[in-house]
């Protein structure tokens, strides 16, 4: 067969497969939208969030069904929707649920740069009601899904995640390569070549604590996500900025690790100061060449 033919039948079959993609979006879309509950998810520092909360400014919301952290896979699609993000929720809510607590997700998003809002389904029935959960098993997709003008809420269409689906574009790429998908195996670390793995996390300790606040906001133009005494947390391009209120102006970095011992020793005999103890896993140091950071291990 020449490679004419050839050519010609991948158009072919790329065309019908662009169409059928749209014969089955429309298909999805005509199933009729389901009323369902305002449902509550828990978030971090204790608190909790509606499914109508996460709308946001927006009549529309994708809702990402992730089984956590343990799942390599799932976290691979994350840090794939992490970098479109900006194209997401610009159109719609985004987020992330998965079924781990809500301080493991903190930390673990943190670990890898995530943008998105997560939140937990522990303690509640929505993965199970949407049918992305049987008994204890979670399973991987995503619900979409539309308020009106009362604040009801429906569900319009829903697709699991799984290899060589639209959600996860290592997979098509994976596909064009002479030995395909085959032996791929989704990793979780982000650096491969030790266990400190930076966030997205930094603290700036400031003496002028209201001073810094307003300037970060109004002039930098951060984003204020929360306030507690003594503390701001910014946002800005997916990095979370911790204003905290200092005798000195310092900035924090931060290393999350697996194994936190290990890694504490190896930098305290190569020189590092631990500066400040905040549990058996998680302290501040100085290294002897200017940067200090926080180190803790991820909750498992």
């Amino acid at each position: 067969m020449s490679i004419t033919i050839v050519q010609a039948q991948i158009e072919e079959l790329q065309n019908e497969i662009i169409e059928k993609k749209k014969q089955l979006n429309e298909l999805k879309k005509s199933v009729p939208e389901k009323l369902v509950e305002n449902y509550m998810f828990q978030v971090s520092n204790g608190c909790t969030t509606s499914l109508l909360e996460l709308f946001g400014d927006k009549n529309e919301l994708i809702v990402v069904h992730n089984m956590g952290k343990g799942c390599s896979y799932c976290t691979m699609w994350a840090d794939g929707l992490n970098g479109v993000f900006h194209h997401l929720i610009a159109k719609a809510g985004f987020v992330v649920s998965s079924p781990d607590a809500p301080e493991i997700q903190e930390d673990f998003a943190a670990s890898r740069k995530w943008q998105f809002q997560m939140v937990s389904i522990k303690g509640s029935t929505f993965a199970e009601d949407m049918g992305f959960q049987k008994g204890k098993y979670v399973y991987p997709g995503v619900s979409t899904f539309r308020k009106d003008e009362e604040n009801n809420i429906y569900l319009i269409a829903q697709a699991p995640f799984g290899p060589g689906d639209d959600f996860c574009v290592t997979w098509p790429l994976f596909e064009l390569l002479p030995s395909g998908s085959e032996g791929v195996v989704a990793k979780q670390n982000l650096n491969n070549r030790s266990p400190f793995q930076l966030t997205n996390n930094i603290a700036i300790g400031v003496k002028d604590y209201d001073q810094a606040v307003q300037f970060y906001e109004t002039i930098i133009g951060k984003e204020k996500k929360q306030t507690s005494a003594g503390e701001t947390l910014f946002s800005i391009s997916g990095t979370n900025i911790f204003i905290e209120e200092h005798e000195h102006n310092n900035t924090y970095f931060e290393f999350a690790v697996d194994d936190f011992e290990p890694s504490k020793k190896i930098l305290v005999e190569n020189g590092c100061v631990i500066t400040k103890e905040y549990s058996d896993k998680s302290v501040m140091l100085a290294d002897p060449y200017g940067l200090k950071f926080h180190l803790f291990e991820m909750k498992k």
